[in-house]
């Protein structure tokens, strides 16, 4: 039989995630409180949603798909990520009242990442960032809705969490290396992310992540686990392995396509209800007691 190759590095993600299986400790244990301290702010789940972009109206609604999951972020008390985005469009956004963080894209016009930097500060972000694992395309700089972009280097992306003075997260870090810049950098927390298999045969997340975490110990980086991320499981492995929260992506779109706010909420609360479920059924009472002592790779 002819051996098929897999570069699809979601495909490699899921395989591997699924690999992770987890052992019961029942007896003394109780129900789990799933609530967790990020960045100076209490939220009620590490649950929290990506830094999606361009998301239309859906079925007539009045307000967009990023306008509406940011409602259901608010109302479901997680922190809230957006993407890609002119500046009137993040107003939007933060008018909601999630607290928010705004990913920005690495543009070869370095003026506009610093206007939008500086306009997300001056309209109430929670935080800001930057999209590294978007410069490079496969004809040299990638090229975004008709925007070039540009490298970053570290004093680049230092002088961001200089000069704008807000919590600066990183998304896109996919190696030890790279984490280590951001910490060295200032920047307050990473996403550890292949951006839904952009490059083949990237590694998965939560493979690199335990690494990722033995080289920030000492460091208040906060760490979040991104691709393929979809049920309370699969957010239990990502805390167990070193993450202090986990993004869910597209497992949110139906929802958000189908119901609006209404499905986002509903969605989220199945994906906490399955951690906490989890979290008791494993004797971990809190979030940040959860370790990988519980974990086999089969």
């Amino acid at each position: 039989m002819e051996y098929k190759r897999i570069s699809d590095a979601n495909r490699i993600t899921a395989e591997y995630m699924d690999t992770i299986l987890i052992e019961q400790r029942l007896i003394d244990s109780k129900v789990a409180d799933t609530s967790v301290s990020l960045l100076g702010s209490t939220f009620d789940s590490p649950v929290m949603t990506p830094a999606f972009s361009h998301l239309p109206c859906y079925n007539g609604r009045e307000l967009t798909g990023l306008e509406e999951y940011s409602v259901a972020a608010k109302e479901c008390n997680i922190l809230n990520f957006c993407g890609m985005m002119e500046n009137e469009d993040f107003r939007k956004i933060v008018n909601t009242g999630a607290k928010t963080i705004r990913i920005i894209k690495p543009y070869a016009d370095n003026g506009k990442v610093r206007d939008q930097m500086a306009f997300s500060k001056e309209a109430g972000a929670f935080g800001i960032g930057m999209d590294i694992d978007h410069i490079f395309g496969n004809e040299g700089y990638d090229i975004v809705v008709g925007e070039k972009m540009a490298s970053q280097s570290s004093d680049m992306l230092a002088s961001y969490v200089e000069d704008y003075k807000l919590p600066f997260v990183v998304k896109g870090v996919l190696s030890v290396q790279d984490a280590v810049k951001c910490a060295k950098i200032g920047a307050k927390a990473i996403i550890i992310s292949h951006h839904h298999g952009r490059m083949p045969y990237a590694i998965p997340p939560m493979l690199i992540l335990p690494q990722i975490r033995e080289a920030l110990e000492g460091t208040d980086v906060k760490i979040i686990e991104d691709c393929g991320i979809e049920s309370g499981a699969d957010v239990f492995k990502a805390l167990a392995l070193g993450a202090d929260a986990a993004a869910v992506g597209r497992s949110m779109m139906r929802p958000l396509e189908d119901l609006g706010v209404d499905g986002v909420k509903e969605f989220i609360g199945h994906v906490n209800k399955e951690l906490r479920f989890i979290m008791s059924n494993t004797g971990f009472a809190k979030v940040e007691d959860i370790d990988d002592s519980v974990l086999y790779f089969g």
